[in-house]
Parts: C-alpha cells; structure tokens; sequence
C-alpha cells in the first residue's frame, strides 16, 4: 500500500504544479494585455485631444469663428482740415546745439 499513497502524492503534486503554472500564464497574458490596453488608450486619447485643439484653431483661424473685419467709423472733425494745428512746430531751420 505504500505506492498506492505515493501515486496519489505524486498525482496531487502533479495537479498543484499544472494550476500553478496556469496561474503564473494568466497573470502574465493579464499584465501584458494591461500594457497594451494603456498604450492603446494614451494613443486614443493623445489623437482626440490634438483633433480638438486642430478644429479649435482651424474654426476660430479661418472658419465661421473668426472675427469678421468691421468698417470703423472716423468721428467727423470739429475743425476743418485747413486750419493751422494747435501746436506749433519747429522749423527746420532753427537748431538748438550749441
């Protein structure tokens, strides 16, 4: 009888080791798996982000968002143009240097 307790020994060693070795391969597909998701979700996010901030600066740049020129008005002069400004000027003749 004892090899009959040694094979059912031997048996469950045999089981512990095989699930074991399942359990090791599955937490290393998970981790590689984990990696790959995380790239491929920094890559997603990195791309919607530069396709926001692109269509933002294309539509306020050039699209219906931009500022439209407006036509300034000029405030009517209360002194005619031909009158003499208030200020005097220098004349080029005159020189201060000593």
């Amino acid at each position: 009888m004892a090899t009959r307790g040694k094979d059912r020994q031997t048996r469950e060693q045999r089981e512990r080791a095989r699930a074991y070795q399942a359990r090791v391969e599955l937490h290393e597909r998970q981790g590689r798996r984990r990696a790959r998701d995380n790239v491929t979700a920094l890559v997603v996010g990195l791309v919607v982000i530069l396709g926001a901030v692109g269509s933002q600066t294309a539509y306020f740049a050039a699209g219906p968002g931009a500022p439209e020129p407006v036509p300034s008005t000029t405030p009517a002069p209360d002194a005619p143009a031909s009158e003499a400004p208030t200020s005097p000027t220098p004349d080029a003749t005159e020189t201060t240097a000593p």
